[in-house]
Order: structure tokens, then C-alpha cells, then sequence
């Protein structure tokens, strides 16, 4: 037992060491041209599928799929990079194209969690603020005492009321401390739409309120979709979070199916509000997007799960697209960490967000 304590503690040790190591040689150059950060998560997606496609032995019976044609004709292909292209044609045909992706544990590029728990509210945090809290251990953990980057570049002259976050679960106003931090979190239910007297906001308040609620906490991604393009069409936020829900919650209950419909939708909005971006003179050229997830999955028949005794569950992805991220694809034995995330949104702003908050990682190694 001794031995494979020491064998994990090595090898944790030499992650991190690589990870500095890279991060010496890839310091973000002088002069950046991102003047807005999106950062997407949608919940719980696995590495598996980002980089394979669907897994055809969950296609059927042990992924609760009772139309097993009608799912491979959506999404099965002979070929891994063709079916990950059509479960994922935004992701692959433009992000991993024109920007660069981590997470291929084939591939040598590991991503990983930092923390032990490999549920969403420790995962979310990590990834908000660079590093793992042991303290945070339940997804019904109060208010986050620690400052997220969000917060922080809040308190900057220069993002200061132009930081916002829109999510499908209700745990958001406790993972970035809206109240302290004082950032508009619009999140679930009861909060998923911004003040506005205008009639596509009342609209969206009234579906939002008369729309049978399948998860009382998680609401539909479809909806707040909406409710985020409502506000980006009369606000102009720098930095802007994005977390989608439902794939999670179909994983949770084993359906394969609707975990794979559910993860090509997000694929869509991702394509829907990359479009917006760059159909904006404001923010053309000027944005980067950062997707990832906040946790991994099991292996085989444990896809369904995720927490700190399920094995696997601390592997995930992240893939950048932007105009200080050169176009270099899938990237091989680079390994990364979820809470380089943090530290990375603050370096595409010009910022060192190290040096507010010392336990944070280094960013994602995407620079020149």
C-alpha cells in the first residue's frame, strides 16, 4: 500500500513539475488581441465521447437505448474522428480546427482535476479560482468563500460591471457568492432570466415559470440559451460564463440517447454564440472561447457516475478557440490541469491572476 502511495505521489509530482516546465516556455506575449473571454462548461460531458464519438457498446441495452437505428444513424460512424465530428461538428470542424484542444489521454494529453471529489460544485470551484478546496466537499456547500477570477476582474476599472454568468443549475449564485461578489448570476429556475421590460424577457419569465420542471434544480438548456442571447442583445459583457446542465442530468439517468442529443445540442448553441460573436464588430476577432467540463465520468457501465470513489471521474477536456491561440489542434503529451482555467481567462485579459491569488495553477500552455 506504501508503494502505490508513493507511486501516486510521484507521479502527481511529475504532473506538475511538466506542467510548470511547459508554463516557463509559454508566457503570454506582450501584445494580445482578446478583449473578451467566454468560458463554456457544459456539465459532466466525458473525454470519451469528445475524442471517439459515441461509444457503441452504451448504444443499446446498457445505455437505456430502447431505438438503438435511430441513434446510430444520428451519431455512428466507422471511424473515431468521424463520429466525434458528428456528435460534435462545431467543436471539431472549427474549435479543435482553428484553436487547439486538451484531453486526449490517448493522445498523452491528460486533463485532470485537481481536487478529489470529481463532483460539480468542487469542480466549478477549481475551476473559478485555480485551485482545489478540500473544504468544499458537498454540492450543497454554502456561499464560496474564496474569490473566483470572476469576481476579481469585477473589481477592475476595466471589466467592472461587464463580468456576467447565465447557467441552467441553481448552485451558481453559491459558487460565485453573487451576493459578496456582487456579479449577476442568472441560474435554474427562479433566477434564469436578467431584468428587462422587454416582451421576449417576459416571454422567457413566463416559460421559465409555467414549464414543467423534470429537475427542480437544473433547468432546460434550451431555455436559458434563449435567456443569454436575450441579454447579449442589449448588454456587452467582456467576460461571460456559460454552463450547461442537461447532460449530466441524462447521464445520472441512463440515457445514453438523450446524453448524446443533449451534448450535439450544446455543440449547436456553442455555434450559435460563436456565430453572434463574430458577426459582431465589437467582439470579431477580439474573443476567446474556452469549453470544457466540470468533472469526468466512470468507465463502461459506470458512465452514469462521477464522485471521489468512482475511477475515471477525474479525467476531462478543455478546448481553446481565439485570436491569441494558435491553430495547433488535438495536443499530444501536453498534460493540463482544470485549475489552469482560471489563471488562463486573466492572461487572454492582460492580467496575472498568480499574482492575486498565489495557489492558483498557470494558464493552459495556448500561447505563441
Amino acid at each position: 500500500m506504501m508503494r502505490g502511495v508513493c507511486h501516486a505521489l510521484a507521479a502527481t509530482l511529475l504532473l506538475a513539475a511538466s506542467i510548470g516546465h511547459a508554463q516557463s516556455t509559454q508566457a503570454p506575449p506582450a501584445a494580445l488581441k482578446t478583449q473578451y473571454v467566454m468560458l463554456v462548461i457544459s456539465d459532466g460531458v466525458r473525454w470519451q465521447e469528445v475524442f471517439g464519438g459515441a461509444d457503441a457498446s452504451l448504444m443499446g441495452k446498457d445505455g437505456g437505448v430502447s431505438d438503438t437505428a435511430s441513434l446510430r444513424r444520428d451519431f455512428w460512424r466507422d471511424r473515431p474522428q468521424s463520429r466525434r465530428e458528428a456528435l460534435f461538428p462545431f467543436l471539431w470542424g472549427t474549435v479543435a480546427a482553428q484553436g487547439q484542444i486538451f484531453g486526449d489521454s490517448a493522445a498523452g494529453s491528460q486533463a485532470r482535476i485537481t481536487n478529489t471529489m470529481k463532483f460539480s460544485y468542487p469542480g466549478y470551484s477549481e475551476t473559478f479560482t485555480g485551485f482545489a478546496d478540500p473544504r468544499i466537499d458537498s454540492n450543497n456547500h454554502p456561499p464560496n468563500a474564496n474569490t473566483t477570477v470572476f469576481e476579481w476582474l469585477n473589481r477592475d476599472a476595466a471589466f467592472q460591471g461587464r463580468v456576467a454568468a447565465f447557467a441552467t443549475w441553481n448552485a451558481f449564485g453559491r459558487i460565485f457568492n453573487a451576493e459578496r461578489s456582487g456579479l449577476p448570476v442568472y441560474d435554474g429556475w427562479t433566477r434564469g432570466v436578467a431584468p428587462s421590460s422587454s416582451p421576449r424577457s417576459a416571454l422567457l419569465r413566463d416559460l421559465y415559470a409555467t414549464t414543467i420542471r423534470l429537475w427542480p434544480d437544473v433547468a432546460f438548456d434550451a431555455l436559458m440559451q434563449q435567456s443569454l442571447l436575450e441579454y447579449l442583445g442589449t448588454h456587452d459583457p467582456r467576460v461571460l460564463f456559460v454552463g450547461y446542465g442537461e447532460t449530466d442530468e441524462w447521464a445520472h439517468a441512463g440515457k445514453y440517447d438523450l446524453y448524446l442529443h443533449s451534448a450535439r445540442n450544446m455543440d449547436g448553441y456553442l455555434a450559435q454564440l460563436w456565430a453572434r460573436v463574430q458577426g459582431d464588430p465589437r467582439t470579431r476577432d477580439k474573443t476567446t472561447l474556452i469549453v470544457s467540463t466540470d468533472h469526468g465520468r466512470g468507465w463502461a457501465r459506470e458512465w452514469t457516475d462521477h464522485g471521489k470513489d468512482v475511477g475515471g471521474a477525474e479525467f476531462i477536456w478543455a478546448a481553446v478557440i481565439g485570436p491569441d491561440t494558435p491553430a495547433r489542434g488535438v495536443r499530444t503529451s501536453t498534460p493540463v490541469q482544470q485549475a489552469q482555467v482560471a489563471a488562463t481567462i486573466a492572461a487572454l485579459l492582460g492580467r496575472d491572476w498568480q499574482r492575486a491569488e498565489p495557489k492558483a495553477a498557470p494558464p493552459l500552455p495556448i500561447f505563441r
